[in-house]
C-alpha cells in the first residue's frame, strides 16, 4: 500500500487555522473520520494523545507525526494539514511546527504499518528540497503529485 491510496482528499486540510496542538489534532481527528478512516472519534482520539504523552511526535524540520493504532479506526489512512500559523508541538529541535501528518490504523492491523509509513514519511523529510515542497503545497492534488514519490 502506497502513501497516496492512503490519504483521503477529505483528510487534507490546507490551510488549518488552529490554536494549540490538541485543537490541530482533533480537528485533523475529524478530517479522518471525514474521509472514512475513522469510525470512532473519541477512541482514536484517545490513542493519538496517549501516544502524544509518551513523547512529542514533532520530529523537527517543522513536522509532527501523531498517530495511534486503535479499534476506532476502520481502515489505514492519512491526514495532512499545513498550519496557517506555526504550533508549539514540544519538537525534539524545539521549533514550532508547520505541517503535520496524522497516521491512523486500525488495532487489529498485521505488524508495524504505521510504523512502515512513519519510516517512509521521516526519511522523506530529512531531504530540505523535499521540506520545502511540502510547505508550498496548496491543495491536495499538489500533496498527491509530492508524495506519490515516497
Amino acid at each position: 500500500m502506497t502513501i497516496t491510496e492512503l490519504l483521503n482528499p477529505k483528510s487534507v486540510l490546507i490551510p488549518l487555522s488552529a490554536q494549540s496542538k490538541e485543537e490541530a489534532i482533533g480537528l485533523l481527528v475529524d478530517s479522518l473520520a471525514a474521509g472514512g478512516s475513522v469510525s470512532d472519534k473519541a477512541a482514536y482520539l484517545e490513542a493519538v494523545l496517549q501516544r502524544e504523552a509518551t513523547g512529542s511526535t514533532g520530529i523537527g524540520f517543522g513536522v509532527a507525526i501523531p498517530h495511534g493504532k486503535s479499534p476506532g479506526v476502520a481502515k489505514a489512512g492519512i491526514a495532512f494539514a499545513k498550519l496557517a500559523q506555526p504550533l508549539e508541538w514540544a519538537s525534539l529541535d524545539g521549533k514550532p511546527v508547520q505541517a503535520v501528518f496524522m497516521i491512523a490504523v486500525p488495532q487489529e492491523a498485521a505488524g508495524n504499518e504505521h510504523l512502515k509509513i512513519l519510516i517512509a514519511i521521516s526519511r522523506k523529510l530529512i531531504d530540505e528540497e523535499f521540506r520545502g515542497k511540502l510547505l508550498a503545497v496548496a491543495d491536495y492534488e499538489d500533496l498527491a503529485r509530492l508524495l506519490a514519490a515516497i
